[in-house]
């Protein structure tokens, strides 16, 4: 064997000399730093952290000034990504140093085998690497770094990828070709045509983003009625954003809403009509005009999941100053010739209704009709707390639900709504931790363990967004609620309803799933909820930060340490628990509304 040794090396050393034997870099640019801003001195330039996770942080580093620190939270794992222009089967070292609990460090799109390495305990810095090889017709990879779900922030710094650089990618053109196709009231919808090279593109509302989109079309939601909008598109890659494109301007077509008859600024009052508490007993006569929408309290079903609603007035044995039901029909027929809207409130705290069967759906609408014309009222209040409404495991897009308690109050609230026309008032006074919350959680989450109700009310918010006259959140009875901001928030509080209106007139991803968005509803259809006084409820609110809230919202002052998205002069009013407990407080809450300058 001996023998042959020599040979092999000069075959070898004289096919390298003659080209015939190469490296993997043969040809091929030499390697370099291919990561930008890997030690995050500028900030996040060139990076992407889902749902708003990563920050740049000046303590700890592990080198210079500025590191990364990234919050999972939620069904977001916190991972912070950039997209590098690569060589076809080449090789490259991917490295990086971590602080935290369970941080991973990774390149997907390789074309070959995709990487990852993770720590799983790093009290003080430590180093990751891996490597990996592209494939034959590969020219981008992205890498990226992520925590854990339900575990603390952690840090990383000074990320590299080490290899030859692919050819640099240029800023993408603007769009042409935007038009703006038929609006309604609230939307309107865009269209444009591919940009070469683009990735995704970004939807600007008089001058301002609103949308990112992977697409050539987008809708515009949330907009206000009969309003005149200039629109702009750019396109955007790993190498930034283009100019944007030339403007189209759309004006959304007149309604207001649903539910006409209303004025620009409502209050709306819960009237405990069925039972009698420590407020004491308020006759419909009684009720002062302050009073834009009256919600009678309560109908309620027959057993948890029959959808039979039944109502009638407080018994005289526990209400002894109750009208007859003559006497209250007859006030109900003089608030509404005054032009006041008076509804059947379903639910509340001890009406839990799961309309679980189509029988009960249907046994649902036909008994709600039947109290609609029986007192001659003008729709519909949902109240649904406690386990009324929960979302089945696997029921993870509000956009398309599965859940049968959820897809049959759809069907029931479509079915009345047609049947009464127009007209009809439809309301809902969901808890916080059926809306906001789902900002955080949605259902069950993706491995279960969550409480299947979170935000199990936004299926049905945005299923009936065109046909709901009002949204009144109960701002109140509430746990820490986290904003847009990232931040939680308390109630009883200016801050509180400032940052839960927001949430709603801007939209927000849910479950901080940005590619599920829930859209932004119209100002017109939000109105604050809050207890009037503080015996009706967990989460008073003094009358000055009331106002406060009401400023920020409406104006854009008074707004304090939290910066919303927008100001709408149109946000409809407050709703509160009660007008029993208002009048048991001596009406402070609907005079201070009343004397609010909008």
């Amino acid at each position: 064997m001996a023998r042959t040794r020599p040979l092999a090396v000069v075959v070898a050393a004289l096919l390298a000399a003659s080209g015939l034997v190469a490296t993997a870099h043969t040809a091929q640019a030499a390697d370099a730093e291919l990561v930008r801003n890997g030690g995050f001195e500028s900030g996040l330039d060139g990076w992407s952290c889902t749902a708003g996770s990563g920050a740049v942080v000046p303590s700890p580093v592990h080198s210079g000034s500025k590191a990364l620190q990234a919050t999972p939270a939620g069904s977001d794992n916190a991972k912070c990504s950039q997209t590098i222009t690569v060589q076809p089967n080449s090789s490259y070292t991917l490295s990086g140093w971590v602080r935290g609990s369970y941080v991973y460090l990774g390149a997907t799109g390789t074309g070959t085998t995709d990487v990852s390495t993770w720590t799983q305990s790093a009290p003080d810095w430590q180093k990751l690497t891996t490597t990996f090889s592209t494939g034959a017709t590969t020219t981008s990879v992205t890498i990226h770094t992520h925590g854990w779900y339900g575990t603390g922030a952690y840090q990383a710094d000074d990320l590299s990828l080490f290899g030859p650089g692919g050819a640099p990618v240029e800023i993408p053109a603007a769009p042409t070709g935007l038009t703006a196709g038929t609006p309604t009231s609230s939307t309107v919808p865009l269209s444009w045509s591919p940009v070469s090279g683009a990735t995704g593109y970004n939807v600007h509302r008089n001058g301002a983003k609103i949308l990112s989109v992977t697409g050539t079309s987008a809708t515009a939601t949330g907009l206000a009625a009969s309003t005149s909008y200039s629109f702009q598109v750019t396109a955007v890659n790993s190498a930034g954003e283009s100019p944007k494109s030339a403007a189209v301007t759309a004006t959304t077509t007149s309604g207001g809403g649903p539910g006409p008859g209303l004025p620009a600024h409502a209050l709306v009052g819960y009237l405990h009509a069925s039972f009698a508490n420590g407020s004491g007993y308020t006759r419909m006569a009684d009720v002062p005009e302050s009073w834009d929408i009256i919600n009678l309290a309560f109908g309620e079903p027959t057993s948890v999941t029959s959808g039979d609603i039944r109502f009638g007035l407080c018994p005289a044995s526990e209400c002894p100053n109750v009208e007859s039901v003559a006497d209250f029909k007859a006030a109900i027929k003089a608030k509404q010739a005054a032009g006041k809207k008076v509804l059947i409130s379903i639910g509340g705290q001890n009406g839990q209704v799961q309309l679980s069967t189509t029988a009960a759906r249907d046994t649902f609408v036909s008994s709600v009709s039947k109290i609609i014309d029986d007192y001659g009222l003008d729709g519909l209040d949902i109240d649904f707390e406690g386990h009324s409404l929960s979302l089945n495991a696997g029921d993870t897009d509000f956009r398309n639900p599965t859940t049968p308690v959820v897809v049959n109050l759809i069907s029931a609230l479509k079915t009345l709504k047609a049947r009464y026309g127009d007209d009809f008032v439809l309301t809902m006074a969901p808890e916080t931790f059926f809306v906001q919350l789902g900002y955080q959680y949605y259902g069950s989450g993706p491995f279960g363990g969550q409480d299947p109700r979170c935000g199990a009310y936004l299926p049905v918010i945005h299923a009936l967004r065109d046909d709901l006259t009002l949204l009144h959140v109960q701002h109140y009875n509430s746990g820490p609620i986290m904003g847009l901001d990232d931040q939680y928030h308390t109630m009883g509080n200016a801050d509180f309803h400032i940052s839960m209106t927001d949430m709603l007139l801007t939209g927000f991803p849910v479950a901080k799933d940005q590619s599920r968005f829930f859209p932004a509803l119209r100002p017109e259809q939000v109105a604050i909820g809050l207890p009037a006084t503080t015996t009706a409820g967990n989460g008073h609110t003094p009358p000055a930060e009331v106002v406060k809230a009401l400023d920020c919202l409406t104006k854009g002052t008074n707004c304090g340490s939290y910066r919303t998205h927008g100001t709408w002069p149109g946000l409809r009013g407050l709703m509160t628990w009660s007008v029993n407990w208002d009048r048991f407080g001596g009406w402070e809450f609907s005079r201070n509304f009343d004397s609010y300058a909008w």
